[in-house]
């Protein structure tokens, strides 16, 4: 009877010490997502281009296809959080941004993706290099792109564009780096919005 008694014990101790060991390590997983470019800006009807765009596929390491929010020391060592994540992959939430930042401009007659199957005058292509946080001295939020301009009729590329910015972050949290990556992500698209419109002001289409 002793040794039933026992027995029961040690079962009952261990059933304990799992149900511990379960209970902490299962950590909930956060997530975030960028904040939608500001609304539609108002552009007259004579001032519309006749053009329709079409934002095809970005290339970009595997890194930034998946929703894991990556950082890197200034060696460019490289990591990922385990349980701070992004909605959506980072190269897709870029293009979504982009999309309706050009939209929004009212410049152009259509705007779209290239894999909605639209007919498009220019295809607007590109590489993610940088979407991450990099600890230093400082944090920042770097994000780093090229962009390529193709026309249709030709195939050939008619309009190129670099950008490389480092935001500063203010805290030493995830949601700071994630404020911080937004605020990249916004400066980018209205300065892609504003040198698109730039080349086709002195490259007028016929």
């Amino acid at each position: 009877m002793n040794g039933l008694k026992k027995i029961c014990a040690l079962l009952s101790f261990a059933a304990v010490i799992g149900l511990s060991f379960g209970c902490g390590a299962a950590r909930p997983s956060k997530y975030y997502q960028l904040n939608p470019p500001q609304g539609a800006t108002s552009t007259a009807a004579q001032d519309q281009l006749p053009v329709a765009l079409l934002l095809g596929p970005m290339q970009t390491s595997h890194l930034y296809r998946e929703d894991r929010i990556v950082y890197s020391s200034e060696h460019e060592q490289m990591g990922t959080y385990d349980t701070e994540r992004w909605s959506e992959p980072p190269v897709e939430m870029l293009q979504a941004i982009m999309l309706r930042r050009i939209r929004a401009s009212g410049r152009y007659r259509d705007v779209n993706t290239l894999r909605s199957g639209a007919q498009g005058d220019y295809v607007l292509r590109g590489r993610l290099y940088d979407f991450k946080e990099i600890s230093g001295r400082s944090i920042i939020a770097r994000l780093s792109f090229e962009l390529e301009l193709h026309d249709t009729k030709t195939n050939g590329t008619v309009w190129t564009h670099s950008y490389n910015y480092d935001e500063p972050v203010s805290g030493k949290d995830v949601p700071s780096v994630v404020a911080a990556l937004d605020r990249n992500v916004q400066r980018a698209a209205g300065e892609v919005a504003g040198a698109l419109d730039q080349y086709f002001s002195s490259h007028p289409p016929k």
